[in-house]
């Protein structure tokens, strides 16, 4: 019998587990419960209906939430040859993914709605039913490994293939999570071509379908559209770091800072060069633009700390990443309170927007991760 490094733990022998596959009716979820199957696991499919009107989302195959998908998820398990179930989760995932988004983006800040699914709906709602259930672990197809230490602690590392690896947006899980997570494309060094290729090895039809992108809830990708759907339009100004309006918009909660296209600026920058936001106020529906060096940060504060883990209690150096396909920087950070994070760049990085996730590394290990809450920048003007 195979297994995957860091399995979780069966209750008779430690390795036959009850596993219950997320099956998102994507190839990378069928491959991940393909393999489960074939490692001897008992492994049942399930799909998460995450819309109470699946018609409204993206159709085709880009999304994760549509009628296609759910059908695809079902045939890809009765070629692998286990029970299927489709869950309806769309009332939680509406108010812990959908209404938390729009909160946020009205309060000027840019949240990561995948990160936030993984938090509340993939590893609680699901997780918590499943083990009800009697499951022993849910398997997804994140590319990112679970360790188990000499202890038997579990960790979060990167997956094998960096150029896939998907531990930001798991970064928000907590040892007893990961003691039942399981990710069976995490320690495997093949190709998205490869995995296609295996998928159609098994005769799994999904083997050509492409990737999800974008935001599976906004049905046509206009993000500033959904959220004047939801918010409704107000005409703002838009002005320069010396406060003179240098243009108008129809809502502050259209903008993530560091943005330079879509800001219709009629006058042009002193210097001839773009301009950028720097600034989002939701109390006066202000938007601030400038220049990009006014967009470096070298320090910021972080709320709701999540571990993987036990929680450090000293000041620690760090590499972080800010973005769920970003690069890593070296970071000071101090736990405050065992409510923040302080954390100082060794050098200066740009774009950070509040609401956005850091996710702080010892190597390829997840420690864990925080919401950015305030940010502190070179320029003084910002």
């Amino acid at each position: 019998m195979t297994d995957f490094p860091g399995a979780p733990t069966g209750p008779r022998d430690g390795s036959r587990l009850r596993v219950l596959a997320a099956m998102s009716g994507g190839v990378d979820s069928a491959v991940a419960a393909a393999r489960a199957a074939e490692a001897g696991h008992d492994v049942t499919g399930v799909h998460l209906a995450l819309s109470a009107n699946p018609q409204s989302f993206r159709t085709g195959a880009r999304g994760c939430c549509t009628i296609e998908d759910s059908r695809d998820a079902r045939r890809a398990a009765d070629v692998i040859g286990i029970p299927f179930y489709v869950w309806d989760l769309a009332e939680r995932f509406r108010e812990d993914v959908v209404e938390d988004f729009i909160a946020e983006y009205e309060a000027g800040r840019t949240p990561n709605p995948c990160l936030r699914c993984n938090e509340k709906i993939k590893f609680a709602a699901l997780l918590d039913k499943a083990l009800a259930l009697g499951f022993d672990a849910v398997c997804t197809g994140h590319y990112a490994t679970v360790v188990r230490t000499e202890s038997g602690a579990r960790e979060l590392h990167r997956a094998s293939d960096m150029a896939k690896d998907q531990s930001y947006v798991l970064g928000v899980l907590d040892e007893k999570q990961l003691a039942h997570a399981m990710f069976p494309l995490g320690d495997t060094l093949t190709t998205k071509d490869e995995i296609r290729a295996e998928a159609e090895r098994r005769g799994l039809a999904v083997a050509k379908k492409p990737d999800s992108h974008d935001i599976c809830f906004i049905a046509d990708g206009d993000t500033q559209g959904f959220l004047a759907r939801h918010l409704g339009s107000a005409e703002g100004d838009i002005v320069d770091e010396s406060g003179t309006k240098v243009g108008t918009h129809e809502g502050a909660f259209g903008f993530t800072i560091g943005q330079r296209k879509g800001l219709r600026i009629g006058t042009p920058a002193p210097d001839g060069k773009p301009r950028y936001v720097l600034d989002i106020s939701p109390v006066d529906n202000r938007v601030t633009v400038g220049p990009a060096e006014s967009l470096d940060v070298t320090a910021l504060t972080a709320i709701n700390p999540r571990w993987c883990g036990t929680p450090p209690t000293a000041p620690g150096t760090y590499t972080a990443q800010l973005r769920a396909h970003g690069g890593e920087t070296e970071v000071h950070a101090e736990p405050l309170n065992g409510a923040e994070l302080a954390v100082t760049f060794t050098e200066p990085v740009r774009g950070v927007a509040p609401g956005q996730a850091i996710v702080l590394y010892d190597g390829t290990r997840v420690v864990g991760s925080a919401t950015i809450a305030t940010t502190r920048r070179v320029s003084a003007a910002a």
